[in-house]
């Protein structure tokens, strides 16, 4: 059997995140090394408590680093709209593991785990950008221990959070263009992919009935608003998982993908040139579209594995 693939996850739960993180820990094809936070869909303190519950309620012992708490550049915003104020609203999770918290901040043992593994290790990219830009200025030469940047990110065309900004980009403009900047083999999980990703109601009837997992998963559905449990949730999140795991399912085209940083409407926008109009080499593997079904049995499986 292959090598199970060496992850890090770098998260900022979140209700679809919680969906992604089942996914990685329950599939023998994935290694999850380390989890490092970011805050994004709300504050720093708030995702690593969640993140920390999680792990506690699957019982899993992968250690957690705590990143930045802030964007680069910029003050920070937060999708509390979305995932509610604590961002994982409706369940009534055991109590955190802080023992798994590491003492280092999420960027020197992202550091320390890239460069002590004897295989390359994939970052995977959940949340806003910020931990990894700063390891590749701080640790370039991390950069060549990185067998790829998966994120999910950006959008080709309308965003979710500005006019043409995807939540996690706009975060975080100047940290994402230093990723895409990177030229290391980068994967966006775009936006309009993840808007296809689809829970239906019957699969959230399903789910809530097969294990603790799913009475869990189904119990934040009731308080998320990416969608609605009428015509579908959306599992942006879920995507760069299932992109590692079932890969097929993907459309993905070569592309030179570019971040706005400047444009005072535009800001955290993505410039994805499918066409070649600018003549610059491809930097990324972009996820233009999605097998909608495909994904549903993807999502149901997932949840069966789960405890």
């Amino acid at each position: 059997m292959k090598k199970p693939r060496k992850i890090i996850i770098d998260t900022d739960p979140g209700i679809d995140d919680a969906v992604a993180i089942a996914a990685a820990l329950f599939d023998e094809r994935l290694d999850v090394k380390l989890f490092t936070t970011i805050a994004g869909n709300v504050g720093v303190d708030k995702v690593t408590k969640n993140l920390l519950k999680l792990l506690a309620f699957w019982d899993k012992g992968v250690p957690v680093a705590i990143g930045s708490d802030r964007p680069l550049l910029r003050e920070a915003i937060n999708a509390s709209d979305i995932h509610g104020s604590t961002g994982m609203d409706g369940y009534e999770f055991p109590e955190s593991k802080y023992e798994l918290l590491t003492k280092n901040h999420a960027v020197i043992e992202m550091y320390k785990v890239l460069m002590e593994s004897k295989e390359k290790t994939t970052i995977v990219g959940i949340g806003p950008l910020t931990n990894t830009a700063l390891l590749l200025r701080l640790y370039p030469e991390c950069a060549e221990r990185i067998e790829e940047l998966v994120i999910m990110g950006g959008s080709l065309g309308r965003g979710n959070y500005g006019v043409l900004s995807e939540f996690n980009i706009a975060a975080d403009p100047e940290a994402a263009k230093i990723v895409f900047e990177s030229k290391i083999a980068l994967t966006m999980v775009s936006l309009d992919v993840g808007e296809k990703a689809l829970v239906l109601p019957e699969d959230c009837d399903k789910i809530q009935k097969m294990n603790k997992t799913g009475d869990m998963i189904a119990q934040l559905f009731q308080h998320y608003r990416g969608g609605n449990l009428e015509t579908g949730l959306k599992m942006y999140d879920g995507c760069a998982i299932a992109y590692l795991l079932e890969p097929e399912m993907f459309e993905v085209k070569e592309s030179y993908v570019a971040v706005e940083t400047q444009g005072m409407l535009t800001s955290g926008a993505t410039l994805v040139d499918l066409d070649g109009q600018l003549g610059k080499e491809a930097n990324c593997r972009v996820c233009v579209d999605l097998d909608e079904d495909q994904f549903r049995q993807w999502f149901l499986e997932v949840i069966k594995k789960c405890n």
